[in-house]
């Protein structure tokens, strides 16, 4: 989430910020989801795997959307390449756990 974050902040300086929308907007996204299931998985009480699938799978997707964004433009920008390394990692995790709970 942070690395999505600052991603997002880092393009906005970016001279040809135009050309970085969807790098922005899927900074964003991930960030925002990546947010949410963090705070799902650390409640302890009511669990439900149900929910805690959906939420891993959105992450998944997310942080292979915002990885794949992110990767285009790694070559240009040092914060591109940073937030795709921190998406794989963190869709590495989560597909480590959905399969140790499906």
């Amino acid at each position: 989430s942070q690395a999505c974050t600052a991603c997002a902040d880092a393009c906005l300086s970016e001279d040809m910020v135009a050309d970085l929308r969807k790098c922005i907007r899927s900074n964003l996204d991930c960030a925002d989801i990546c947010e949410t299931t963090a705070r799902v998985l650390s409640r302890h009480t009511g669990y439900d795997a149900n929910l805690t699938r959906a939420v891993l799978q959105a992450c998944i997707q997310a942080c292979q959307s915002c990885g794949d964004q992110c990767e285009a433009h790694a070559d240009h920008h040092e914060h591109c390449r940073i937030c795709a390394e921190a998406c794989r990692a963190c869709q590495e995790a989560c597909n480590e756990l959905l399969a140790s709970i499906t």
